[in-house]
């Protein structure tokens, strides 16, 4: 296969992200009614773990980028779905919460794109290429959004 079919997944990645930021910009509402959303999608980041199973990827996966990515997208799972009832209940920690799991989340998905890239992931990702390939453009928009929506007055 030619080279350039390596790089399907950058494509995928930018034309992904360009449409979920306009999804979201249609779509943006008060703090509080889109963040429980937003958070609730974002405790789903367990399914990185998917990086570290057997069968969702070809061997060869290299651990520099499985193992930082599959338990970064742990973490901020349990950061996201924690920050939920501050956000709910209008909690003054509320704010911190999400500022702390959205700093997180976005460093955590930067880090897996520049490991994956460096490390050249891709070509051994297999049936978990679903994951950058839709998951991650839809998770980087959404960070975007959660900064914006932290910048506003609740």
């Amino acid at each position: 296969m030619s080279p350039i079919f390596d790089r399907v997944l950058t494509v995928n990645l930018i034309a992904n992200t360009a449409i979920f930021y306009v999804a979201v910009r249609l779509y943006l509402l008060r703090p509080q009614q889109i963040l429980v959303p937003l958070l609730l999608l974002h405790s789903m980041r367990h399914l990185g773990l998917m990086f570290l199973t057997r069968g969702a990827t070809f061997p060869g996966m290299p651990p520099q980028f499985a193992y930082p990515a599959a338990f970064g997208d742990l973490i901020t799972a349990i950061l996201a779905f924690a920050a939920i009832p501050f956000v709910l209940r209008r909690s003054g920690l509320a704010k911190p919460a999400v500022w702390f799991f959205n700093i997180f989340g976005t460093l955590d998905l930067l880090a897996a794109i520049t490991f994956a890239t460096i490390y050249n992931a891709p070509v051994t990702m297999g049936p978990a290429y679903w994951i950058p390939a839709f998951w991650v453009p839809l998770l980087l928009v959404t960070h975007y959004v959660t900064f914006v929506l932290l910048g506003r007055r609740w």
